[in-house]
């Protein structure tokens, strides 16, 4: 379980319907519809409103609440849909089992409900990042307004990892459209929590054997 307390530590499970409890959380306090329908419709009207000062109160949680890689999938295909302006290909599976693996903190290859909240809190936030600054109608970020992107987001990157991070998820002119903005920030808040985690004396260094590091680098 290195990975899991590496990572977000803490996130409870909860109990009773994804569905319900979710739709409570993102459609201010109801039942939902108990089905996955519901919860996608409620995702898909509450993000259209780009909130960025949104702070949801969490409803009860349920012991099974859970979304897998092809739920999320789903969710954020639907709501990037809505978003005619947003230029993305859509989030692939492969990119959704990352998101979930980086945030999946007790390794079910699920995310439960705190996990999920997490997430969701931080695509609205990074969502109204991305719209502030492009600056024409493409709807993706060019090289020139990426370092300031960045940093809206809560991310000081020094040159060289900078330069890493554009190889890895930008094209080949060094701009990045939404989905591909999205998914290089939870992975790069999932790394940051992890290493934090592991530093407990907080001099900037980890020590791990070959085990621990196998664990967080490949289930991640």
């Amino acid at each position: 379980m290195f990975l899991a307390q590496a990572l977000l530590g803490g996130g409870s499970s909860g109990g009773g319907g994804l569905a319900r409890g979710l739709g409570g959380l993102l459609a201010g306090g109801g039942q939902g519809r108990g089905n996955l329908g519901g919860l996608v419709g409620g995702l898909v009207n509450i993000i259209s409103e780009v909130a960025a000062q949104y702070t949801p109160e969490p409803p009860p949680a349920p012991h099974d609440m859970e979304v897998c890689a092809t739920e999320l999938m789903d969710i954020l295909n639907k709501v990037v849909a809505r978003h005619k302006n947003l230029k993305t290909e859509g989030f692939s599976l492969d990119t959704c089992r990352s998101m979930v693996s980086v945030m999946d903190s007790d390794t079910t290859g699920k995310l439960g409900f705190e996990e999920f909240k997490y997430l969701w809190n931080n695509i609205k936030k990074w969502q109204c990042v991305y719209k502030e600054h492009y600056s024409d109608q493409s709807g993706i970020l060019g090289s020139a307004q990426l370092p300031d992107a960045f940093k809206a987001a809560g991310f000081q990157l020094n040159e060289q990892l900078y330069q890493m991070i554009i190889r890895r998820y930008a094209d080949e002119n060094g701009s990045m459209d939404f989905n591909n903005f999205i998914s290089c920030l939870v992975r790069l808040d999932g790394m940051f929590r992890a290493f934090k985690s592991l530093d407990q004396d907080g001099d900037g260094l980890v020590n791990m054997n070959i085990q621990e590091w196998l664990q967080l680098t490949m289930y991640s």
